[in-house]
């Protein structure tokens, strides 16, 4: 195996500060290709607010951007009747400073408020419009040229002047907010009107399957061939919307099939997978390139693909449990076998030096045999690391000195990429293929340099798991997700981003760092949660390793910590006793022949002091709450009534007051 010093290409070397970049004109228009908007003839950076046509449509103004000329340049770009809102912002060829950062937040802000103030305006133009419109139109014909050719009913459409068919969009509360014109030729909204989160349902809505689909003669198909109720998204972008609008009104248990088209683009399938991820859903796309329309236009059997026949997945629980199936580990009890695993912490915490020491003991080829008391099984391991290249360096060197292990089966990626896409996918299975081994593990150091997308969104979760099951699944191996902790207090023991990746674990892994390092899994799906590890950072100088200064160059290896003492907590009746002395203090120390005495005037009157409500105050000095301060301390006969107060009748306690007071 390759010498691990080398395998970074030799001395570390900065990247430069700067690089030459494209003209904010040229960057604004590849990036709106690249949301699938064909941008304008010219671009106008100057803050006002532009609209073209994104399909090259007469009178067709749906394409938006607000861009503002400050540097750096920044601002949004859209597609209303596509429902597309991007943000931009051009690279500069630099890291953005801080206030820059900001500046660029403010004016995309300023660019949505801008944008949303002329939607509304044309949107309130168009309701009225179209309310006179569609009220005063003719149903449409079922011999209709656009609904022979696609073989469906009309089911309510109705007809413009010039014989369109017209269909229309509802929004969540019911009221008209737009209408589709569809011809032979293309299909076009009413400008101004309201297309996001509307949609039509053809049929009654009754107990069973509710189907969900992008287009009106794909809905009345499947309508027609099921007899089940479809609810028409009116785009693919709006099917996520329509779908948690369906969830909230019917119920997490009622069936949804989302049945998206088949397109080059793979829009309807992303944006399938983005609504059944958030709001649960079957997903049903036709096999062939189209909509169901199509498919079953083209002799498919639409029927069997909306509901497929029951197989063999099903087995009878017996046969299921005849044959033991013990779970296979790498690292008893924390690290298991063919599974996906996720080590989280805050940064800085310590969760790259916890990976490390686990998986260069699987690597150390038989030498370590046992991590924290937990059996090790070696293998091979494979390490894509995103960052910190040139201190992992130093931090594989230190555990090897220390281990006193001289060969690791690993490997280790110069560099991270975008996992969740093809192209990266390809990188990673290409380089691992041609190994000597296939891995036992593969480690993602860290998660958020492997992603394409945004660690909140469900929908790019989804691609990112599906790309660490793809891993899993080749290699027979197990996949370990470095990650971040939230950013707030709460948030400290789970997963920066979407509750979709703590769904998809089988093991969680919470790295707590303090002066004693607390090791926590948080989940095993398989099996009992392991108990927590303590564990330390210890300095290592690394022989024959110096800096430009001749100064020893030193890292840290992950040691076995002490559990550290925790404070025990007071049991009530010790709270009782405290609150009970404290008053006592406070109104003078009194006692009766030796005994300690306090009123209950003096009590109330210290609980105020304390900041307690006078109701609370009132339940604490009643004998008869035995929970409470006074009829805890006399069941436990501690303490009995006398006069207008108490007197301690527990004789060590009366005594060290006393003895304390008098001293």
């Amino acid at each position: 195996m390759a010498d691990i010093k080398d395998i970074f290409g030799g001395p570390f070397v900065p990247a430069s500060l700067s690089v030459s970049t494209d003209p904010p004109e040229i960057q604004l228009a590849d990036a709106m290709r690249s949301a699938g908007i064909e941008p304008p003839a010219s671009l106008q950076i100057d803050g006002q607010l532009h609209r073209f046509s994104t399909k090259g449509r007469k009178r067709d103004d749906s394409g938006w951007y607000v861009i503002f000329p400050d540097e750096p340049v920044a601002g949004r770009f859209g597609c209303w009747r596509d429902q597309i809102d991007c943000v931009f912002n051009a690279d500069v060829g630099r890291e953005l400073t801080a206030a820059e950062n900001m500046a660029i937040i403010r004016r995309q802000s300023e660019a949505k408020a801008e944008r949303d103030q002329a939607r509304q305006r044309k949107a309130e133009v168009a309701a009225n419009t179209v309310d006179t419109i569609w009220t005063g139109a003719i149903a449409a014909s079922p011999d209709h040229p656009y609904l022979k050719r696609k073989g469906i009913s009309p089911h309510g459409a109705r007809l413009t002047g010039d014989g369109r068919l017209i269909v229309p969009l509802y929004n969540q509360d019911g009221d008209l907010a737009s209408l589709q014109y569809i011809s032979d030729e293309d299909k076009r909204y009413h400008p101004g009107g309201t297309t996001k989160s509307c949609s039509w349902t053809l049929g009654e809505v009754t107990a069973g399957a509710i189907f969900v689909a992008e287009g009106y003669a794909t809905a009345a198909t499947i309508h027609e061939v099921s007899g089940r109720p479809c609810i028409i998204a009116y785009s693919a972008n709006n099917l996520p919307e329509i779908v948690r609008q369906i969830r909230d009104t019917h119920g997490q248990t009622r069936e949804i099939v989302i049945v998206s088209d088949n397109d080059t683009s793979n829009v309807g399938r992303n944006k399938a997978d983005e609504a059944s991820a958030k709001h649960g859903g079957r997903i049903v796309i036709p096999p062939t390139e189209g909509d169901a329309n199509d498919y079953h236009q083209g002799g498919g059997d639409l029927l069997a693909l909306l509901f497929p026949p029951a197989d063999d997945w099903l087995v009878p629980a017996d046969e299921f449990s005849e044959q033991p199936a013990p779970i296979r580990w790498q690292v008893k009890k924390w690290l298991q076998s063919q599974a996906l695993i996720m080590v989280h912490g805050p940064s800085g915490g310590g969760k790259t030096f916890l990976v490390l020491d686990m998986v260069l003991a699987v690597a150390s080829k038989g030498a370590i045999t046992e991590w924290f008391g937990n059996k090790v099984r070696p293998g091979t391991v494979v390490y894509l690391a995103g960052e910190g290249h040139h201190g992992l360096r130093g931090r594989v060197a230190a555990w090897k000195q220390h281990k006193g292990v001289r060969g690791l089966d690993m490997w280790l990626s110069k560099h991270g990429l975008d996992l969740n896409t093809p192209e990266g996918y390809q990188k990673v299975t290409d380089s691992i293929r041609a190994l000597p081994n296939p891995p036992e593990i593969i480690v993602v150091d860290t998660l958020h340099r492997f992603l394409n997308g945004d660690e909140n969104s469900a929908m790019d979760a989804k691609t990112m798991l599906d790309a660490c099951a793809a891993l899993i699944h080749e290699f027979n191996c197990s996949v370990i997700l470095v990650h971040h902790t939230g950013v707030s207090s709460k948030a400290q023991h789970r997963a920066r981003g979407s509750s979709a990746w703590r769904g998809a674990l089988d093991i969680e892994i919470s790295v707590v760092p303090g002066d004693t390092i607390e090791i926590v899994q948080r989940k095993s799906k398989d099996a009992e949660e392991a108990p927590a590890v303590f564990a330390e950072l210890e300095s290592v100088p690394i022989k024959g390793w110096f800096d430009e200064d001749n100064e020893q160059v030193t890292s840290a290896v992950l040691v076995a910590g002490t559990e550290p003492v925790k404070a025990k907590k007071d049991s009530p009746i010790v709270k009782h006793q405290k609150l009970f002395e404290n008053a006592w203090w406070t109104s003078g120390a009194e006692d009766i022949d030796g005994q300690p005495y306090l009123t209950r005037s003096a009590l109330m009157t210290k609980l105020k002091e304390d900041g307690m409500a006078e109701r609370t105050i009132k339940n604490m000095t009643n004998s008869s709450y035995e929970s409470k301060l006074i009829g805890s301390l006399i069941m436990a006969n501690t303490i009995k009534k006398y006069l207008d107060g108490w007197i301690i009748i527990d004789k060590v306690w009366a005594s060290a007051m006393v003895v304390s007071r008098n001293a």
